[in-house]
């Protein structure tokens, strides 16, 4: 296998070294930015045990919607559930562990671990739920509570274009999550849907660098549809 090509593969060899019970960042924002074929080849490939890290559950019956219903999903962090009935349902029968962020902390975390630190200090949810159990610090006189960041073993990518060294480019709205994740996870595989040679992608539009994405898929825009609109509207 030629440099070129290493990083290049198919959905159900990108997922294969995906383990049991591994913990795996899921980009997007609803729909825009999920990367639903991946999203889909992982289901088929039945890894379960799994901790997933995402903004929300996604709708029922699409995206990580359909992991948490066949009984993949161990453990969801997330900031909301309010699209999908049955992780609620889940989460309430106790068959799903539910741990809430508001969506700032839940980004921030993600954002501290690609940097590389251990986490952050904040004020958010000080006397609160969402401070119960956190470790506090004082700064003159002024106490802070202490978020740890937040750490992935793989991380599931949407992108727009990439080339074959997986360099990517996010379209609009749909990269919320996704640049940060990329740099949080030890693996990330990465789905796009325009696959170039190097040298094709404008290199002041690359938002993430090759040297954070281990695998990149070409798919078709049919099994992620986030943000495409039928031709001439």
């Amino acid at each position: 296998m030629t440099l070129l090509n290493r990083k290049v593969c198919d959905l159900e060899t990108a997922v294969a070294a995906i383990p049991e019970g591994a913990t795996i960042m899921v980009g997007g924002f609803g729909s825009p930015g999920t990367p639903f074929a991946l999203l889909d080849a992982l289901l088929e490939s039945g890894q379960g045990g799994l901790t997933l890290i995402k903004n929300d559950a996604n709708e029922p019956g699409i995206g990580i919607g359909r992991l948490i219903e066949a009984g993949r999903v161990r453990r969801l962090i997330t900031s909301h559930l309010g699209l999908n009935r049955t992780a609620i349902e889940a989460m309430n029968a106790g068959s799903l562990e539910v741990s809430f962020h508001p969506q700032g902390l839940l980004a921030e975390k993600i954002r501290c671990a690609g940097a590389g630190h251990g986490g952050f200090l904040t004020d958010i949810g000080q006397g609160t739920e969402i401070a119960e159990g956190r470790r506090e610090i004082e700064i003159d006189g002024r106490p802070w509570g202490i978020e740890p960041a937040l750490h992935a073993d793989v991380a599931l990518i949407h992108a727009e274009r990439a080339d074959r060294y997986g360099n990517l480019i996010y379209r609009a709205t749909a990269s919320n999550f996704n640049p940060l994740m990329a740099m949080a996870a030890d693996q990330v595989i990465a789905q796009a849907y325009r696959l170039d040679a190097p040298g094709e992608l404008p290199i002041d539009s690359v938002h993430t660098p090759c040297a954070f994405v281990s695998r990149v898929v070409r798919v078709d825009r049919a099994t992620s549809e986030q943000g495409v609109r039928p031709h001439g509207l």
